[in-house]
């Protein structure tokens, strides 16, 4: 190691001089995290592939922002199902040119064949599991790709980067099935703040990288570089190739200018394509698996998932499945905001937001409108208590808060006792 570090900047520069059929041996291999998320082990050494002393160690992940590619380029982008409209944010930066785009085309290089020699034998198990997901996502995904007029072989990039996983959260910060950065995330129009985080939606997140998949292409002419540029950076390839002078990725490989991740990244992908061609050839299948029926519901600002759940009668791990963009449980505050229910349950929704019907003259009654307090940033159940001159039992009783309830901006709490008052009409009842 450490002669070839003493003679990295000569053998950087020999590379461009050498035969391109030499071979870099591909030399790391897919761990599956606790999660099931696909993640890289250093390398074996090439020399110890065959040992079984050989061993490897987990690097950290060192996944950076790119320079954000050119909105000039960045393609127009289709919704997948009903439920997805177009966003305007999108259609903003909207490609204009045309559409040509060629096959995927697999290498068939020792980098590759390792990664299938690995996939098909130590990590067997986990890549059963990544195709077992894949059915959760895999014609939405295709149909995606197949609107952008794009290979439907990119599918196999959401295996590797994730193991279909749309949970999946890298020590980076890259999150979802397309394991997008926040940065590149917003600029390719998905929603990324405090309240929401639309990474995690499995169709808005696989248009964006449809769009930016092809935006690379279309400046890199090449998957490969395009792959390389969507790992590590369009700043890191493009450094790479000014150092080399070249534009083949496998030779790019064979230098220090690309991290080991990013090698590595590439003859995966290649790799799972070979095997997801055929996957019967190779021991494995994909499990379809049926997409929910669901129906959207608007509901006010700031609506806790937790409670709507209770008084709707949904399971709240099927309310947050449906809409896992929600990132707090709750709606953002500031404006009403449409949730996915069950099919067949949105009446029932639509019953459980209704304001209380009036009740008759029993001593009991409803809030006045200045008798609500809409909960602000920074306020406590004492702070508003101590506002209003009540106590905190009181906030706490009228608002059904006893199980400790957290309050959020946007929430309206009762704030003070029930007035009974009398309807113009003389009849008993309450306002």
């Amino acid at each position: 190691m450490t002669i070839r570090a003493r003679f990295a900047p000569l053998i950087g520069v020999l590379l461009g001089v050498l035969a391109s059929g030499a071979s870099w041996p591909a030399n790391a291999e897919p761990h599956l995290s606790s999660d099931g998320t696909s993640e890289f082990l250093a390398p074996v050494p090439s020399e110890d592939l065959g040992s079984p002393q050989a061993s490897v160690e987990p690097i950290s992940e060192t996944r950076r922002e790119s320079e954000p590619p050119s909105t000039a380029s960045v393609p127009d982008i289709d919704p997948w199902a009903y439920a997805f409209a177009e966003s305007s944010r999108l259609e903003a930066v909207a490609f204009s040119g045309p559409v040509n785009v060629p096959v995927y085309e697999v290498a068939m290089n020792p980098q590759v064949e390792y990664f299938v020699d690995r996939f098909t034998s130590t990590r067997r198990d986990a890549v059963g599991l990544w195709f077992q997901r894949s059915g959760r996502y895999w014609t939405m995904i295709r149909d995606v790709l197949r609107s952008k007029g794009l290979p439907e072989d990119l599918a196999f990039t959401v295996m590797i980067e994730s193991g279909f996983n749309s949970k999946a959260v890298s020590r980076a910060g890259a999150k979802g099935l397309w394991q997008f950065m926040a940065a590149t995330a917003r600029l390719y129009g998905l929603r990324v703040d405090h309240w929401v985080d639309e990474r995690f939606d499995p169709e808005k997140s696989t248009v964006a990288a449809a769009a930016y998949l092809r935006d690379l292409h279309a400046r890199y002419g090449s998957w490969e570089l395009a792959h390389a540029a969507y790992n590590a950076g369009s700043a890191v390839v493009d450094r790479a190739m000014r150092a080399t002078g070249s534009t083949d990725f496998w030779v790019l490989a064979r230098t220090r200018f690309l991290r080991r991740e990013t090698k590595e990244f590439v003859p995966a992908i290649h790799a799972a394509t070979v095997i997801g061609r055929d996957p019967g050839q190779y021991g494995f299948e994909f499990i379809g698996s049926e997409t929910p029926e669901t129906e959207r519901v608007a509901v006010p600002s700031a609506t806790d998932l937790r409670k709507l759940s209770a008084k709707a009668g949904i399971s709240l791990q099927m309310l947050k499945a449906l809409n896992p963009t929600l990132i707090r449980g709750v709606t953002p505050p500031g404006a009403s905001w449409e949730v996915r229910v069950p099919a067949g349950t949105r009446d029932g929704v639509l019953a459980a937001l209704a304001p209380p019907k009036r009740v008759a003259a029993t001593g009991a009654g409803i809030a006045k409108r200045d008798d609500v307090h809409v909960v602000r940033p920074r306020d406590t159940v004492s702070s508003i208590a101590k506002l209003y001159g009540v106590s905190i039992k009181d906030v706490v009783r009228w608002n059904n808060l006893e199980n400790g309830d957290a309050i959020h901006p946007g929430d309206r709490l009762r704030v003070t006792t029930l007035r009974p008052s009398v309807e113009r009409d003389g009849q008993g009842g309450f306002r």
